[in-house]
């Protein structure tokens, strides 16, 4: 009995310093999101195409391809093209799923000019182990990407060479930007800063590149709003809405509805949430809409299909998504 109380006592400890942490971080992000100052853009240039080669997500088109809950797109406009994140590579394969999915692809390091990492999470840099180096990799074995530009959210290296860490909005390439780091805070895994992507397609307007939305729909949409007079044409990626179900699951627990959520874990979230934040998208009358299924569950993908009937896509590895 004294054995159980102590165990008690020590889990009741713990829970009482993540609620202080978690009410701490949550105030102190939303006082810097209300004392942000942030300059629109000026004349950032445009692409006439856009294409983006999703590498690595959860579904696939053919068994050829390997799924799992991780992202990795390749960006490809009229004068560049840029690696977005890396995967997961969970059981820490060779080559890994993503290296895998390259070969399939037809996709070699050449193929691109550029790596942008959208947040230091297991899921995006390759696995754990990377996470917590502060580091990310493209498999087992070391490749050189040292004639690569790597801009981070945070500080980051890789093989030694420090990366581009601008957490403010800024021109990435031609018609290509960064809306800048959008910070939350969760209660299991703390402080999270995440960067998206925002790409000016000509005659059309912005469609902006996620990860996995931890900064919220409406954080994204309204800093993007505060940096364009173009306006937005669509949204691809994680926008973390594991409503009923998760991908990753650890001894049964659905962890994806408790981590990264940035919500109480006894405040998961609901149908209702997905539905208000799909109104305030639907506001915006954007022409595609395509939502990563990494992180968001067979339910809450399928409200949003209900919702944009006709500009609603797949995240599908083997398929591309071109906007022209």
């Amino acid at each position: 009995m004294t054995t159980f109380l102590i165990i008690l006592s020590l889990l009741s400890l713990l829970f009482l310093l993540l609620l202080n942490r978690f009410n701490s971080g949550q105030k102190k992000i939303k006082n810097e999101w209300n004392t942000s100052s942030i300059k629109p853009f000026g004349d950032f240039g445009s692409t006439k195409k856009l294409e983006i080669i999703p590498i690595i997500d959860w579904l696939t088109k053919s068994n050829e391809f390997i799924g799992e809950p991780g992202v990795s797109y390749l960006i490809k406009t009229d004068k560049t093209s840029i690696l977005f994140d890396v995967g997961y590579n969970k059981e820490g394969e060779s080559p890994s799923p993503f290296q895998h999915n390259m070969e399939k692809l037809e996709i070699g390091t050449d193929d691109f000019d550029t790596v942008f990492i959208s947040h230091n999470h297991l899921d995006h840099v390759g696995g754990m182990r990377n996470q917590k180096k502060k580091t990310f990799s493209l498999g087992n074995n070391a490749i050189d990407l040292s004639e690569k530009e790597i801009f981070t959210p945070i500080p980051m290296t890789y093989q030694n060479k420090s990366s581009q860490c601008n957490p403010e909005p800024f021109a990435l390439k031609n018609g290509v930007a960064s809306i800048g780091s959008i910070s939350n805070f969760d209660f299991f895994m703390g402080r999270i800063d995440e960067q998206s992507i925002a790409v000016n397609v000509e005659g059309k307007g912005i469609v902006i590149i996620v990860g996995c939305g931890h900064q919220g729909l409406k954080r994204i949409i309204e800093r993007t709003e505060s940096l364009f007079n173009e306006p937005i044409y669509g949204i691809i990626g994680g926008l973390h809405y594991p409503v009923t179900d998760s991908r990753i699951k650890i001894a049964g627990i659905k962890m994806q509805k408790f981590l990264g959520t940035c919500r109480e874990p006894w405040n998961p979230y609901l149908p209702s949430d997905v539905e208000e934040n799909i109104a305030f998208l639907k506001a915006r009358q954007p022409k595609l809409v395509a939502v990563s299924a990494h992180d968001s569950c067979d339910a809450s993908l399928d409200a949003f299909r209900a919702a944009f009937p006709t500009e609603y896509r797949d995240i599908v590895v083997g398929e591309r998504i071109v906007i022209s």
